[in-house]
């Protein structure tokens, strides 16, 4: 199947592009493995007509927002992303008017209509350095209600937090990341940012899952516990072969993530079905709050 894979993805002059928590058979089929807006950004980057995202809707949509001109697909259309699914264009609009005027700073994980309607996206990775880039004293941060809690403790910000979070993430407990320190006393203790609180003041480190490959890649340390989704630990066990990666609970495991199959990938490319297409009323206005981001964040 990998090699008609990669026999379609010439013919149909396409990229595969691959979440780093998607199944190890199709990082290892993939063009390009990584976050979600640094996999869309490569993407456009490239002479690729056909851009195949094995991921979740909103980071196909992602991808349709950068490389308008090329077909995006998503080889199961029903990946989606509990937490983007927990804000909408008209909720927002009323929480704002509940508000008052200020920036609204979303967080890459949410629907291209959100993005639309916001004054500047982040990623996990970038998001203190974007809410510090505002001027305004006070902000309005959705989708995820831990994220923005982290961006507070890291900034002067007053930051108003939308009610939304990411299901795997909010579900790591401290017991659960005690008794992986009790069994790997040595281990550094990585967090994602979508973490509660309580577990990201735990953590030796707290990254992106890119973040969290490249600390990894760089540091002196051997072993490591992993907070963030299960399917980041082949990415951490191919990058660094030589150290030990255990997962802070066996509960993160993300259903949506493991919904694209190889079979998935062929039917894709060999019908062109699953195509993600974000209206040109909708891309306009989330691609200038996209480039908002890539400018301050280099």
């Amino acid at each position: 199947m990998k090699e008609t894979i990669r026999r379609l993805l010439k013919e149909r002059r396409a990229i595969l592009l691959a979440h780093n928590y998607q199944p190890p058979e199709i990082q290892d089929v993939a063009d390009i493995c990584g976050d979600s807006l640094e996999l869309s950004i490569k993407a456009s980057e490239t002479d690729a007509e056909v851009i195949v995202f094995c991921g979740v809707h909103f980071m196909a949509e992602t991808a349709s927002i950068l490389s308008p001109e090329k077909t995006v697909l998503l080889p199961s259309l029903n990946a989606g992303c509990p937490m983007a699914d927990m804000i909408t264009p008209e909720a927002l609009l009323t929480k704002l008017a509940e508000l008052g005027p200020m920036p609204v700073v979303t967080y890459i994980n949410s629907p291209a209509s959100v993005k639309a309607l916001s004054t500047i996206c982040c990623t996990s990775a970038n998001v203190v350095a974007v809410v510090s880039s505002l001027d305004a004293p006070e902000i309005l941060m959705t989708p995820d209600r831990n994220l923005a809690g982290y961006a507070a403790s890291q900034t002067l910000k007053i930051v108003h937090a939308w009610e939304g979070y990411c299901p795997i993430h909010d579900c790591l407990t401290p017991e659960a990341v005690e008794a992986a320190r009790k069994a790997h006393p040595d281990a550094v203790f990585m967090a994602h940012p979508e973490c509660r609180k309580a577990i990201l003041d735990m953590a030796d480190a707290v990254l992106s899952t890119s973040g969290m490959v490249k600390f990894t890649k760089t540091s002196p340390r051997h072993s490591f516990i992993v907070g963030t989704e299960v399917g980041l630990m082949y990415a951490l066990q191919k990058a660094c072969p030589d150290k030990s990666f255990y997962l802070a609970s066996e509960s993160m495991i993300c259903p949506d993530m493991k919904k694209i199959h190889l079979e998935d990938v062929i039917r894709s490319l060999e019908t062109l079905e699953g195509q993600v297409k974000v209206p040109e009323s909708v891309r306009v206005p989330a691609l200038e709050s996209v480039q908002r981001m890539i400018g301050i964040a280099g």
